[in-house]
């Protein structure tokens, strides 16, 4: 059992690199599947969620081959279905994307329901309507969804989605790649991740035209053949970086970003108070006065994200005056504030609207990490409280951010982790921040 002990009031400066995107990684890692030849991965996050998606396509027969730190070869030529992957497709979301790369290499999908993060109902029912509006019959129960193109190939279609759907987009455009004719995404998800994706597959000889606008395209190919892709920078963890220097003070440079990705986090930090400079591939973070109050509504890109809704809700928790943040993704996204509170947060949930009392400081406490971001905002809160903070549960954060122990105390942070071997009689032994 992995935790993290932070001591807190410490400023932040320094520089600080941002690995490849994780939204992005775990849609090409299954897009890769449908690639005839060794496909390079550039750019990979070191996160768990990738290293389970690299082990299933290598129990599908795939030869995965770490080239170094960031870089993986995979060559899935002579792939199968193998049923024991459900034991590593229970552990993350997008596990479903591998309903749209089956159906196009293989003509039938077997996986299981996502898991990943519990922060609301995942309903799947757009991805549902995607897979049979392309031709593939959907048999879901006990926990297994089970997918069959007829004729062994799916067929392009027009498709409006109900709602925006970042997983949705995904899994379609994924599906559509080897379909036979042209297929029309109308309503699509316009986040940065898709437009990567989109990037990826053209790479490897797909047609996919307009991502990143609300009308995707995609004329299927017979086949996908090698090539060599660098994953984009990961926004939300760019947006970490910037939320833990608004919380804790300082300056810091974020180096390895797109700053138009982050505008919509750098929008809001400055309406709080915190100075950002953009360059052509980083951002300087600067703030040393007093945070100020301000209303966000999550919402799909290009509006606020919702995977910083619990860092910047934790920040605002030291903001003057009352905050209003509304969720408008996911339904139910405030279990973290429980964990808050018992740092002396002040905050009010209803629904998906939270109200936030500015408080003059955090006190550590022992807390856990909910999910993946409410992880991360919970760091974040002991990076700002006065006193030590403990954090546990700690794999929901190492799902999404690489080394980020060793990048916070490159950036002057007390954070150590430390690992606590089963038995009471047992000492925490410190593990090497990297």
């Amino acid at each position: 059992m992995d935790k993290y002990i932070i001591k807190g009031g410490k400023k932040l400066y320094g520089e600080v690199e941002i690995s490849g995107a994780k939204n992005a990684a775990v849609a090409i890692i299954p897009a890769a599947l449908m690639v005839s030849g060794v496909c390079r991965i550039e750019n990979l996050p070191q996160i768990s969620d990738t290293d389970k998606l690299l082990d299933i396509l290598a129990l599908m027969g795939a030869k995965v081959n770490l080239v170094n730190k960031t870089t993986v070869d995979v060559d899935c030529t002579d792939v199968y279905f193998n049923d024991k992957i459900f034991e590593l497709t229970r552990d993350i979301r997008a596990s479903y994307y591998l309903i749209g790369s089956m159906l196009g290499r293989f003509g039938a999908a077997r996986t299981t329901m996502p898991g990943g993060c519990n922060f609301g109902v995942r309903p799947i029912d757009q991805h549902i309507k995607g897979m049979k509006a392309l031709g593939a019959t959907m048999n879901i129960g006990k926990g297994l969804i089970r997918a069959e193109a007829k004729d062994g190939r799916l067929k392009g279609a027009r498709i409006y989605l109900d709602k925006v759907s970042v997983g949705a987009t995904v899994n379609i455009m994924i599906a559509a790649t080897l379909a036979k004719g042209q297929t029309i995404i109308e309503n699509a998800a316009r986040e940065p991740h898709i437009v990567d994706l989109a990037n990826f597959l053209n790479s490897m000889g797909a047609d996919v035209r307009g991502a990143g606008t609300d009308v995707i395209k995609v004329r299927g190919v017979d086949s996908l053949h090698s090539g060599t892709y660098t994953l984009i920078p990961d926004q939300i963890e760019a947006g970490t970086y910037m939320a833990a220097v608004a919380g804790a003070g300082g300056e810091i440079r974020i180096n390895n970003v797109i700053p138009k990705h982050l505008d919509c986090i750098s929008a809001k930090l400055a309406e709080m108070g915190v100075e950002i400079e953009e360059g052509d591939d980083f951002v300087t973070v600067r703030r040393e006065g007093a945070l100020h109050h301000t209303n966000i509504k999550t919402l799909p890109y290009p509006g606020f994200p919702t995977d910083m809704q619990p860092q910047i809700s934790t920040v605002l928790s030291l903001a003057e005056g009352t905050s209003v943040v509304t969720e408008g993704v996911w339904d139910n996204r405030y279990k973290y504030v429980n964990e808050l509170r018992k740092m002396g947060a002040e905050i009010q949930v209803d629904g998906k609207i939270a109200v936030i009392e500015g408080v003059p400081n955090l006190t550590g406490a022992p807390v856990a990490a909910c999910d993946l971001r409410a992880g991360a905002a919970m760091v974040i809160a002991g990076l700002c409280a006065e006193g030590t903070t403990v954090v546990e549960d700690v794999e929901f954060i190492e799902r999404g951010y690489q080394d980020i122990v060793g990048k916070l105390r490159g950036l002057g942070a007390d954070i150590i982790a430390v690992s606590e071997p089963d038995g009471p009689a047992e000492k925490l032994t410190a593990v090497s921040a990297g």
